[in-house]
């Protein structure tokens, strides 16, 4: 394990470096771009090397898997789902996850709102979009679409609206990639103005692995790193 702490430390150290370059290109300042660890399939031994790494955002795709591996983990933590939610698994995401990152409708939303008003809890949400309009992605598929959702969304107490998210597109065309981020930059503008002054989201998530340091350039405040931070599962 010793030897798994220096090389995660290393990547870290690494990764943030390249994402204050890519803020300095943008002329933003790097602390304003958080590092969120994806953790999925790793394991809890893993996730425990990345906290000692000084990483303290992680993502989950799944509930099920999230439960296991985060039980009673460092309160410091903060724990997003990132994955699709499924209205059945609402109950165990409202008990797990401070942050759900992935609404994309007002019938998800609702469920949720629902489970934690039982449990007398509150979320931070984002909203997801689909801005490359590729089929295999979940989210809204406009702007438009969002909207029609948004006064409902907005009426249920226990969700805290937080922002956007995005996943790019897969492609090797930089342009693509950038016109999707800047899509989703340009949808954040558009929500400031329609949400009332109380609620001033504040994360536009979007950045993975091959694509986080044109996500920053682009506006992104969240990027979402797996494998450039634990290396490739089947290595």
């Amino acid at each position: 394990m010793a030897g798994m702490s220096s090389v995660l430390a290393g990547r870290a150290a690494d990764i943030r470096e390249r994402i204050r370059a890519a803020s300095l290109r943008a002329g933003r300042n790097p602390s304003d771009v958080r590092l969120m660890a994806v953790t999925k399939t790793h394991p809890r031994e893993t996730v425990l090397e990345a906290y000692k790494a000084g990483i303290r955002v992680f993502g989950e795709n799944r509930v099920s898997e999230a439960a296991e591996k985060y039980a009673d983990f460092a309160p410091e933590a903060e724990l997003h789902l990132i994955g699709h939610l499924q209205t059945n698994k609402a109950k165990a995401a409202a008990a797990l996850f401070p942050w759900v990152d992935s609404v994309d409708s007002l019938h998800t939303a609702q469920a949720l709102a629902r489970r934690l008003e039982a449990l007398g809890k509150t979320a931070n949400i984002l909203l997801e979009l689909n801005t490359s309009g590729e089929a295999s992605k979940s989210g809204y598929g406009s702007f438009e679409d969002l909207e029609r959702d948004l006064d409902g969304i907005l009426l249920l107490a226990p969700l805290r609206l937080r922002g956007l998210m995005t996943v790019g597109p897969l492609t090797q065309d930089e342009g693509e990639i950038r016109r999707a981020f800047r899509n989703l930059n340009a949808c954040m503008d558009r929500l400031l103005r329609l949400v009332p002054a109380s609620c001033r989201p504040d994360t536009l998530s979007m950045g993975m692995s091959s694509d986080f340091e044109i996500a920053i350039e682009e506006g992104a405040t969240l990027v979402r790193l797996g494998t450039v931070l634990f290396g490739r599962r089947d290595a």
